[in-house]
């Protein structure tokens, strides 16, 4: 069966029972089952590799905008599962249309992006495939990950802050590389 086919095939269910299978204040009046094995596998010239983000509302969020950015997403041990009803949710559909990959996997050189200290971001010089590495919130990007990268990049803060969500900063890092890559 086409995917078209297997979207537009379901099954009448009671709302009550569609009430129990959500954790949602107000449930859904659909509900879509898929396997985890069909969902995009593989890899583009732009990758966010996600060292440890633990929070599924991060990892979703950035599949979001991976998806918005034509990028790929590249996932360590320890991070979220994209496939949790708080990453699903934040994705918007993206988990459906990014191609995702082990954190190892993407080629292309290495920005390991730093709250302070690297190569500010608009003057970072990268051409073709590149990974933008990103740490959990806390931890940030430990040692070793950090020395497997090639540079260390920082998104200039000119307001003071000490640092930005890791959703936001892959979101502005993202969007720096697409406006380079659009001239």
């Amino acid at each position: 069966m086409e995917p078209v086919e297997l979207l537009l095939a379901g099954e009448n269910v009671l709302p009550e029972l569609l009430a129990q299978t959500s954790a949602l204040a107000h449930p859904p009046r659909v509900l879509g089952v898929f396997r985890r094995d069909d969902l995009p596998a593989g890899m583009r010239p732009v990758t966010l590799a996600l060292w440890r983000v633990a929070d599924p509302g991060n990892v979703g969020t950035l599949l979001r905008s991976a998806d918005a950015f034509g990028a790929g997403v590249a996932l360590s041990s320890a991070c979220a599962d994209p496939t949790s009803p708080k990453a699903l949710r934040a994705s918007a559909g993206a988990i459906f249309r990014v191609p995702r990959s082990g954190f190892d996997e993407p080629s292309g050189p290495r920005v390991g992006l730093v709250p302070h200290g690297g190569t500010p971001l608009p003057e970072l010089a990268v051409d073709g495939d590149v990974v933008l590495v990103l740490g959990a919130e806390r931890e940030g990007l430990p040692t070793d990950v950090l020395v497997s990268c090639d540079v260390q990049a920082s998104i200039p803060q000119p307001g003071g802050g000490e640092s930005l969500n890791v959703a936001m900063a892959g979101t502005i890092a993202l969007y720096e590389l697409a406006c380079r890559r659009a001239v």
